[in-house]
Protein backbone atom coordinates (compact mmCIF):
# COMPACT_ATOMS: atom_id res chain seq x y z
CA UNK A 1 0.00 0.00 0.00
CA UNK A 2 0.98 3.95 -0.86
CA UNK A 3 3.06 4.94 2.77
CA UNK A 4 1.29 8.39 2.67
CA UNK A 5 -1.69 7.00 2.55
CA UNK A 6 -0.94 4.40 5.29
CA UNK A 7 0.02 7.29 7.65
CA UNK A 8 -3.02 9.52 6.76
CA UNK A 9 -4.83 6.47 8.01
CA UNK A 10 -2.42 6.33 10.96
CA UNK A 11 -2.93 9.86 11.89
CA UNK A 12 -6.74 10.04 11.15
CA UNK A 13 -6.91 7.19 14.23
CA UNK A 14 -5.59 9.90 16.66
CA UNK A 15 -7.03 12.82 15.62
CA UNK A 16 -6.76 14.48 19.42
CA UNK A 17 -3.21 13.60 19.90
CA UNK A 18 -2.44 14.29 16.27
CA UNK A 19 -3.92 18.25 16.74
CA UNK A 20 -2.43 18.55 19.98
CA UNK A 21 1.21 18.13 18.62
CA UNK A 22 0.20 20.17 15.07
CA UNK A 23 -0.81 22.84 17.38
CA UNK A 24 2.34 23.05 19.63
CA UNK A 25 4.48 23.27 16.81
CA UNK A 26 2.30 26.27 15.26
CA UNK A 27 2.52 28.32 18.15
CA UNK A 28 6.73 27.88 18.24
CA UNK A 29 6.81 28.38 14.79
CA UNK A 30 4.71 31.36 14.16
CA UNK A 31 5.70 32.91 17.79
CA UNK A 32 9.98 32.28 16.34
CA UNK A 33 8.62 34.01 12.88
CA UNK A 34 7.02 37.05 14.61
CA UNK A 35 10.54 36.98 16.26
CA UNK A 36 12.43 36.81 13.72
CA UNK A 37 10.85 39.49 11.30
CA UNK A 38 9.91 42.00 13.87
CA UNK A 39 13.81 41.47 14.86
CA UNK A 40 15.70 42.04 11.53
CA UNK A 41 13.51 44.43 10.12
CA UNK A 42 13.40 46.63 13.16
CA UNK A 43 16.92 46.72 13.10
CA UNK A 44 16.85 47.40 9.23
CA UNK A 45 14.57 50.50 10.10
CA UNK A 46 16.71 51.95 12.57
CA UNK A 47 19.63 51.70 9.85
CA UNK A 48 17.48 53.31 7.86
CA UNK A 49 16.11 56.30 9.65
CA UNK A 50 19.93 57.23 10.63
CA UNK A 51 22.53 56.35 8.09
CA UNK A 52 23.14 59.45 6.86
CA UNK A 53 22.86 61.50 10.58
CA UNK A 54 26.03 61.15 12.31
CA UNK A 55 24.81 63.48 14.96
CA UNK A 56 21.77 64.94 16.71
CA UNK A 57 22.46 68.34 18.64
CA UNK A 58 19.34 69.34 20.98
CA UNK A 59 18.33 70.14 24.39
CA UNK A 60 20.24 69.02 27.44
CA UNK A 61 18.46 65.69 29.05
CA UNK A 62 18.50 62.26 27.93
CA UNK A 63 20.35 61.04 24.78
CA UNK A 64 18.18 57.95 23.77
CA UNK A 65 15.54 60.64 24.17
CA UNK A 66 16.54 63.39 21.82
CA UNK A 67 17.34 60.30 19.87
CA UNK A 68 13.62 58.60 20.03
CA UNK A 69 12.26 62.15 19.84
CA UNK A 70 14.12 63.93 17.06
CA UNK A 71 14.84 60.64 14.52
CA UNK A 72 12.19 58.12 15.26
CA UNK A 73 9.32 60.42 16.45
CA UNK A 74 8.41 58.20 18.98
CA UNK A 75 8.73 60.47 21.98
CA UNK A 76 8.22 63.97 23.14
CA UNK A 77 11.25 66.28 23.04
CA UNK A 78 13.37 67.16 26.25
CA UNK A 79 13.18 70.98 25.07
CA UNK A 80 14.75 73.54 22.50
CA UNK A 81 17.76 75.21 21.29
CA UNK A 82 19.17 78.69 20.99
CA UNK A 83 18.72 79.16 16.81
CA UNK A 84 22.33 81.27 17.61
CA UNK A 85 23.85 78.29 19.52
CA UNK A 86 22.46 76.14 16.24
CA UNK A 87 24.02 78.40 13.82
CA UNK A 88 27.25 77.60 15.47
CA UNK A 89 27.24 73.86 14.69
CA UNK A 90 26.49 74.52 11.38
CA UNK A 91 29.15 76.82 10.27
CA UNK A 92 31.80 74.53 12.08
CA UNK A 93 34.08 73.62 9.10
CA UNK A 94 33.35 69.53 10.36
CA UNK A 95 29.76 70.29 10.00
CA UNK A 96 29.05 69.00 6.06
CA UNK A 97 24.99 69.34 6.29
CA UNK A 98 23.33 70.62 8.95
CA UNK A 99 19.01 70.26 9.16
CA UNK A 100 16.99 72.22 11.76
CA UNK A 101 13.94 70.38 12.89
CA UNK A 102 10.54 71.90 15.04
CA UNK A 103 8.05 69.91 16.13
CA UNK A 104 4.94 70.14 18.11
CA UNK A 105 1.67 69.24 16.14
CA UNK A 106 0.45 65.93 14.35
CA UNK A 107 -2.14 64.87 12.15
CA UNK A 108 -4.08 61.58 13.28
CA UNK A 109 -0.96 60.35 14.93
CA UNK A 110 1.39 61.50 11.78
CA UNK A 111 3.51 63.91 13.08
CA UNK A 112 4.24 66.97 11.25
CA UNK A 113 8.17 68.30 10.92
CA UNK A 114 9.05 71.63 10.04
CA UNK A 115 12.36 71.90 8.14
CA UNK A 116 13.56 72.91 4.96
CA UNK A 117 14.84 71.30 1.67
CA UNK A 118 18.33 69.72 3.20
CA UNK A 119 15.80 67.33 5.11
CA UNK A 120 15.48 65.87 1.77
CA UNK A 121 18.94 65.97 0.79
CA UNK A 122 19.75 63.89 4.19
CA UNK A 123 17.26 61.43 4.18
CA UNK A 124 17.92 61.07 0.43
CA UNK A 125 13.72 61.69 -0.16
CA UNK A 126 12.42 61.78 -3.99
CA UNK A 127 9.04 63.48 -4.97
CA UNK A 128 6.92 61.29 -6.38
CA UNK A 129 3.82 63.62 -6.95
CA UNK A 130 3.50 67.52 -6.74
CA UNK A 131 6.12 69.46 -5.24
CA UNK A 132 8.08 70.60 -2.70
CA UNK A 133 6.25 73.45 -0.23
CA UNK A 134 6.89 77.03 -1.65
CA UNK A 135 4.99 78.81 1.37
CA UNK A 136 3.76 78.27 4.82
CA UNK A 137 1.12 75.99 5.16
CA UNK A 138 1.99 73.73 2.15
CA UNK A 139 2.90 70.25 3.29
CA UNK A 140 4.73 67.15 1.57
CA UNK A 141 3.40 63.89 2.62
CA UNK A 142 5.43 60.71 3.51
CA UNK A 143 4.13 57.42 1.44
CA UNK A 144 2.67 56.08 4.09
CA UNK A 145 0.60 58.97 5.39
CA UNK A 146 -1.06 59.72 1.76
CA UNK A 147 -1.97 56.08 1.55
CA UNK A 148 -3.29 55.39 5.25
CA UNK A 149 -5.45 58.62 5.40
CA UNK A 150 -6.30 58.31 1.59
CA UNK A 151 -4.87 62.38 0.62
CA UNK A 152 -4.23 63.72 -2.49
CA UNK A 153 -2.80 66.82 -4.08
CA UNK A 154 -4.51 69.92 -2.98
CA UNK A 155 -6.27 68.43 0.17
CA UNK A 156 -6.94 70.73 3.45
CA UNK A 157 -6.05 68.86 6.21
CA UNK A 158 -5.81 70.52 10.17
CA UNK A 159 -3.38 70.08 12.76
CA UNK A 160 -3.96 68.82 16.53
CA UNK A 161 -1.84 69.52 19.00
CA UNK A 162 1.06 67.33 20.45
CA UNK A 163 1.56 63.40 19.26
CA UNK A 164 -2.05 62.21 20.53
CA UNK A 165 -4.46 62.26 17.28
CA UNK A 166 -7.10 63.25 19.70
CA UNK A 167 -5.16 66.64 21.23
CA UNK A 168 -6.62 70.17 20.51
CA UNK A 169 -6.87 71.04 16.45
CA UNK A 170 -6.10 74.17 15.20
CA UNK A 171 -9.23 74.29 13.10
CA UNK A 172 -8.13 78.01 11.33
CA UNK A 173 -4.70 76.78 10.41
CA UNK A 174 -5.04 74.05 7.21
CA UNK A 175 -2.54 72.66 5.90
CA UNK A 176 -2.60 72.06 1.87
CA UNK A 177 -1.13 68.91 0.17
CA UNK A 178 1.25 70.17 -2.45
CA UNK A 179 3.39 67.22 -2.61
CA UNK A 180 3.63 63.16 -1.87
CA UNK A 181 7.41 61.63 -1.46
CA UNK A 182 8.02 58.27 -2.96
CA UNK A 183 8.65 55.01 -0.06
CA UNK A 184 11.49 55.55 2.05
CA UNK A 185 11.43 52.44 4.50
CA UNK A 186 11.89 54.69 7.10
CA UNK A 187 9.73 56.74 9.58
CA UNK A 188 9.69 59.45 6.80
CA UNK A 189 7.26 57.73 5.59
CA UNK A 190 4.99 58.17 8.48
CA UNK A 191 5.88 61.92 8.49
CA UNK A 192 3.89 65.64 7.25
CA UNK A 193 6.82 67.77 6.18
CA UNK A 194 6.32 71.60 5.91
CA UNK A 195 8.63 74.89 6.20
CA UNK A 196 9.32 75.93 9.88
CA UNK A 197 7.22 78.91 9.40
CA UNK A 198 4.16 77.15 9.22
CA UNK A 199 4.73 75.14 12.61
CA UNK A 200 5.78 78.70 13.84
CA UNK A 201 2.38 80.67 12.18
CA UNK A 202 0.01 77.26 13.34
CA UNK A 203 0.52 78.27 16.87
CA UNK A 204 -1.54 81.69 16.95
CA UNK A 205 1.62 83.88 15.75
CA UNK A 206 0.30 85.10 12.67
CA UNK A 207 -3.05 86.28 14.46
CA UNK A 208 -1.67 89.23 15.93
CA UNK A 209 -1.04 90.92 12.24
CA UNK A 210 2.96 90.64 13.17
CA UNK A 211 5.13 88.81 10.89
CA UNK A 212 8.61 88.28 9.65
CA UNK A 213 9.12 88.11 5.72
CA UNK A 214 12.05 86.62 3.91
CA UNK A 215 12.87 86.20 0.42
CA UNK A 216 11.76 83.05 -0.91
CA UNK A 217 15.04 82.00 -2.59
CA UNK A 218 16.62 82.06 0.93
CA UNK A 219 15.77 80.30 4.20
CA UNK A 220 15.97 82.83 7.28
CA UNK A 221 15.83 82.72 10.71
CA UNK A 222 13.90 85.03 12.77
CA UNK A 223 13.95 86.35 16.38
CA UNK A 224 11.26 84.94 18.16
CA UNK A 225 11.26 83.27 21.72
CA UNK A 226 8.47 80.84 21.34
CA UNK A 227 8.47 77.93 23.53
CA UNK A 228 5.87 75.40 22.66
CA UNK A 229 6.34 72.06 24.23
CA UNK A 230 10.22 72.75 24.38
CA UNK A 231 9.90 73.72 20.12
CA UNK A 232 10.82 76.74 18.74
CA UNK A 233 9.73 77.53 14.86
CA UNK A 234 11.15 79.67 12.35
CA UNK A 235 8.92 82.48 10.01
CA UNK A 236 9.98 82.65 6.40
CA UNK A 237 8.00 84.60 3.77
CA UNK A 238 8.48 86.71 1.08
CA UNK A 239 10.18 90.04 0.75
CA UNK A 240 9.74 92.10 3.62
CA UNK A 241 9.81 91.73 7.80
CA UNK A 242 8.23 92.95 11.05
CA UNK A 243 9.48 92.51 14.32
CA UNK A 244 6.54 90.81 17.20
CA UNK A 245 5.35 92.36 20.16
CA UNK A 246 6.01 90.68 22.57
CA UNK A 247 3.65 89.18 25.04
CA UNK A 248 2.55 85.97 27.42
CA UNK A 249 -0.16 83.42 25.97
CA UNK A 250 -1.26 80.24 27.37
CA UNK A 251 -4.35 78.73 25.67
CA UNK A 252 -4.96 76.02 27.57
CA UNK A 253 -3.14 73.69 25.66
CA UNK A 254 0.18 73.67 26.42
CA UNK A 255 1.07 76.21 24.79
CA UNK A 256 3.68 78.93 26.28
CA UNK A 257 4.56 82.01 24.43
CA UNK A 258 6.74 83.99 26.75
CA UNK A 259 7.35 87.86 25.74
CA UNK A 260 8.38 91.06 26.81
CA UNK A 261 5.19 92.88 27.53
CA UNK A 262 7.17 96.23 27.56
CA UNK A 263 8.44 95.67 23.79
CA UNK A 264 5.97 97.40 21.45
CA UNK A 265 5.78 95.31 17.91
CA UNK A 266 7.90 97.86 14.83
CA UNK A 267 6.65 97.90 11.76
CA UNK A 268 8.34 97.06 7.99
CA UNK A 269 8.87 100.61 7.50
CA UNK A 270 10.30 100.97 11.51
CA UNK A 271 12.76 98.31 10.63
CA UNK A 272 15.31 98.14 8.30
CA UNK A 273 15.61 94.69 6.77
CA UNK A 274 19.48 93.09 6.95
CA UNK A 275 19.61 90.04 5.63
CA UNK A 276 22.15 88.28 7.47
CA UNK A 277 23.78 84.64 4.80
CA UNK A 278 26.55 82.65 6.15
CA UNK A 279 28.43 80.98 3.03
CA UNK A 280 29.59 77.65 3.99
CA UNK A 281 32.13 75.56 1.99
CA UNK A 282 29.75 72.67 2.14
CA UNK A 283 26.79 74.25 0.60
CA UNK A 284 24.59 74.06 3.85
CA UNK A 285 21.56 76.07 3.38
CA UNK A 286 20.77 76.29 7.04
CA UNK A 287 22.61 78.98 8.47
CA UNK A 288 21.16 81.95 6.62
CA UNK A 289 19.29 84.67 9.23
CA UNK A 290 17.86 87.69 9.04
CA UNK A 291 18.49 90.58 11.75
CA UNK A 292 21.23 89.23 13.89
CA UNK A 293 20.68 91.39 16.48
CA UNK A 294 16.73 90.39 17.03
CA UNK A 295 17.46 86.68 16.91
CA UNK A 296 20.31 87.46 19.99
CA UNK A 297 17.84 89.59 21.91
CA UNK A 298 14.21 87.33 21.27
CA UNK A 299 16.19 83.61 21.37
CA UNK A 300 14.69 82.04 18.33
CA UNK A 301 14.90 78.17 19.08
CA UNK A 302 14.51 75.53 17.19
CA UNK A 303 13.38 71.48 18.75
CA UNK A 304 16.88 69.96 17.39
CA UNK A 305 19.86 70.13 14.72
CA UNK A 306 20.61 67.02 12.38
CA UNK A 307 24.30 66.69 11.15
CA UNK A 308 26.73 64.95 8.72
CA UNK A 309 30.20 65.61 9.31
CA UNK A 310 32.30 66.49 6.85
CA UNK A 311 35.50 64.71 8.17
CA UNK A 312 35.79 61.71 9.90
CA UNK A 313 37.77 63.87 12.66
CA UNK A 314 34.37 65.53 13.83
CA UNK A 315 33.86 61.75 15.27
CA UNK A 316 36.02 62.86 18.30
CA UNK A 317 36.03 66.52 18.10
CA UNK A 318 32.46 67.61 17.77
CA UNK A 319 30.45 65.85 20.16
CA UNK A 320 33.04 66.33 23.20
CA UNK A 321 33.19 70.04 22.10
CA UNK A 322 29.38 70.72 22.22
CA UNK A 323 28.29 68.57 25.24
CA UNK A 324 31.29 70.16 27.73
CA UNK A 325 31.41 74.54 25.98
CA UNK A 326 27.74 74.65 25.35
CA UNK A 327 24.15 74.40 27.10
CA UNK A 328 23.34 71.65 24.33
CA UNK A 329 23.61 67.98 24.06
CA UNK A 330 24.95 66.05 21.21
CA UNK A 331 24.08 62.35 20.67
CA UNK A 332 25.19 59.42 18.43
CA UNK A 333 22.35 58.15 16.74
CA UNK A 334 24.50 55.05 16.05
CA UNK A 335 25.24 54.66 19.61
CA UNK A 336 21.70 55.47 21.33
CA UNK A 337 20.45 53.06 18.11
CA UNK A 338 22.34 50.20 19.51
CA UNK A 339 21.27 50.89 23.40
CA UNK A 340 17.79 50.71 21.98
CA UNK A 341 18.34 47.42 19.90
CA UNK A 342 19.93 45.99 22.84
CA UNK A 343 17.15 46.53 25.26
CA UNK A 344 14.47 45.11 22.71
CA UNK A 345 16.87 42.32 22.42
CA UNK A 346 16.17 40.59 25.52
CA UNK A 347 12.74 40.63 25.22
CA UNK A 348 13.23 38.97 21.65
CA UNK A 349 16.05 36.73 23.47
CA UNK A 350 13.17 35.91 25.73
CA UNK A 351 10.44 35.43 23.39
CA UNK A 352 12.91 33.24 21.08
CA UNK A 353 13.93 30.82 24.22
CA UNK A 354 9.71 30.39 24.80
CA UNK A 355 8.84 29.77 21.63
CA UNK A 356 11.91 26.78 21.21
CA UNK A 357 10.71 25.47 24.42
CA UNK A 358 7.37 25.26 22.79
CA UNK A 359 8.63 23.57 19.79
CA UNK A 360 10.30 21.12 21.99
CA UNK A 361 7.02 20.27 23.87
CA UNK A 362 5.77 20.11 20.56
CA UNK A 363 8.69 16.84 19.56
CA UNK A 364 7.68 15.48 23.21
CA UNK A 365 4.02 15.58 21.89
CA UNK A 366 4.80 13.82 18.81
CA UNK A 367 7.39 11.16 20.53
CA UNK A 368 4.66 10.39 22.92
CA UNK A 369 1.66 10.07 20.55
CA UNK A 370 3.45 7.74 18.46
CA UNK A 371 5.37 6.13 21.34
CA UNK A 372 1.58 4.69 22.92
CA UNK A 373 0.70 4.54 19.22
CA UNK A 374 2.92 1.86 18.56
CA UNK A 375 1.17 -0.79 21.46
CA UNK A 376 -2.19 -0.26 19.48
CA UNK A 377 -0.67 -0.83 16.48
CA UNK A 378 1.01 -4.10 17.52
CA UNK A 379 -0.70 -6.10 15.60
CA UNK A 380 -1.58 -4.20 12.43
CA UNK A 381 1.94 -3.99 12.38
CA UNK A 382 2.38 -7.94 12.50
CA UNK A 383 -0.26 -8.22 9.77
CA UNK A 384 1.68 -6.16 7.54
CA UNK A 385 4.51 -8.34 7.93
CA UNK A 386 2.90 -11.26 6.98
CA UNK A 387 1.32 -9.32 4.20
CA UNK A 388 5.20 -8.72 2.69
CA UNK A 389 5.71 -5.19 4.41
CA UNK A 390 9.67 -5.10 5.44
CA UNK A 391 10.82 -3.75 8.64
CA UNK A 392 12.26 -1.04 6.86
CA UNK A 393 8.97 -0.01 5.35
CA UNK A 394 7.32 -0.32 9.11
CA UNK A 395 10.39 2.16 10.31
CA UNK A 396 9.72 4.24 7.41
CA UNK A 397 5.63 5.00 7.75
CA UNK A 398 6.10 5.95 11.45
CA UNK A 399 9.17 8.47 10.95
CA UNK A 400 7.19 10.06 7.99
CA UNK A 401 4.08 9.58 10.05
CA UNK A 402 6.17 12.16 12.66
CA UNK A 403 7.53 14.23 9.72
CA UNK A 404 4.15 15.05 8.58
CA UNK A 405 2.41 15.85 11.82
CA UNK A 406 5.05 18.76 12.53
CA UNK A 407 5.21 19.50 8.65
CA UNK A 408 1.69 20.59 8.64
CA UNK A 409 2.27 22.40 12.03
CA UNK A 410 5.39 24.30 10.77
CA UNK A 411 3.37 25.39 7.63
CA UNK A 412 0.40 26.47 9.74
CA UNK A 413 2.75 28.50 11.97
CA UNK A 414 4.12 30.01 8.98
CA UNK A 415 1.33 31.12 7.79
CA UNK A 416 -0.35 32.42 11.85
CA UNK A 417 3.35 34.14 12.05
CA UNK A 418 1.99 36.23 9.17
CA UNK A 419 -1.14 37.15 10.06
CA UNK A 420 0.01 38.25 13.25
CA UNK A 421 2.56 40.58 12.06
CA UNK A 422 -0.10 41.87 9.38
CA UNK A 423 -2.76 42.62 12.29
CA UNK A 424 0.09 44.56 14.21
CA UNK A 425 0.99 46.67 11.35
CA UNK A 426 -2.96 47.40 11.34
CA UNK A 427 -3.73 47.88 15.17
CA UNK A 428 -0.10 49.31 16.10
CA UNK A 429 1.02 53.31 15.62
CA UNK A 430 2.78 53.63 11.99
CA UNK A 431 5.99 53.04 13.50
CA UNK A 432 4.82 49.36 12.95
CA UNK A 433 4.45 50.05 9.15
CA UNK A 434 7.95 49.12 8.53
CA UNK A 435 7.54 45.00 9.25
CA UNK A 436 7.20 43.52 5.51
CA UNK A 437 4.10 41.68 6.49
CA UNK A 438 4.04 39.03 3.19
CA UNK A 439 7.79 38.57 2.60
CA UNK A 440 9.07 35.41 2.99
CA UNK A 441 12.85 35.16 4.23
CA UNK A 442 15.27 32.44 3.87
CA UNK A 443 15.46 31.94 7.51
CA UNK A 444 11.66 31.24 7.77
CA UNK A 445 12.35 28.17 5.39
CA UNK A 446 15.16 26.80 8.13
CA UNK A 447 12.44 27.69 11.11
CA UNK A 448 10.22 25.71 9.31
CA UNK A 449 13.37 23.21 8.71
CA UNK A 450 13.93 22.95 12.12
CA UNK A 451 10.42 22.66 12.99
CA UNK A 452 10.30 18.88 10.47
CA UNK A 453 13.75 17.92 12.31
CA UNK A 454 12.20 18.20 15.61
CA UNK A 455 9.18 15.76 14.43
CA UNK A 456 11.91 12.99 12.88
CA UNK A 457 13.90 13.06 16.00
CA UNK A 458 10.74 12.05 17.84
CA UNK A 459 9.47 9.49 15.75
CA UNK A 460 12.62 8.02 15.92
CA UNK A 461 12.33 5.92 18.92
CA UNK A 462 8.62 4.51 18.07
CA UNK A 463 9.80 4.09 14.31
CA UNK A 464 12.90 1.44 15.97
CA UNK A 465 10.34 -0.09 17.84
CA UNK A 466 8.17 -0.81 14.66
CA UNK A 467 11.32 -1.57 13.36
CA UNK A 468 11.82 -4.47 16.13
CA UNK A 469 8.40 -6.17 15.26
CA UNK A 470 8.44 -9.58 15.49
CA UNK A 471 5.15 -11.34 13.93
CA UNK A 472 5.77 -14.96 16.27
CA UNK A 473 6.13 -12.73 19.32
CA UNK A 474 2.83 -10.32 18.93
CA UNK A 475 0.42 -13.21 16.82
CA UNK A 476 1.00 -15.85 19.72
CA UNK A 477 0.03 -13.47 22.08
CA UNK A 478 -2.56 -12.87 20.60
Amino acid sequence: MNTFFLVWKNISQQWGSAILSVLLTAFGVSILIVIYISSVTFEKQLENNSKNIDLVVGAKGSPMQLILSSLYHVENPKGNIPLTEANKIAENPLVQLATPISLGDNYKGHRIIGTDQTFLELYELKIKEGQLWKKSFEVVLGAEVARKQALKIGDKIFSAHGLSAESHQHDDHPFTVVGILEPAQSVVDNLILSNLSSVWEVHGIAHQGEHIHADDDHDHNHSHDHNHDGHAHEHNEDDHHHDHADHAHDDGHGHNHDHDKNTSAATSSDVQEEELVTEKPQNNTFIKSIGQDMIEDHGVEITALLVKYSSPTALSVLPRMINQSTQMQAASPAIESSRVFSLLGVGFDSLGILAYVIMIIAGFSVFISLYNAMKDRKYDLAIMRTLGATKAKLFTITLVEGLIITCIGGVIGLVLGHLILYYISLQASESADFIQVFAIHTNELLILLAAMGIGILASILPAIKAYQTTISNILSSK
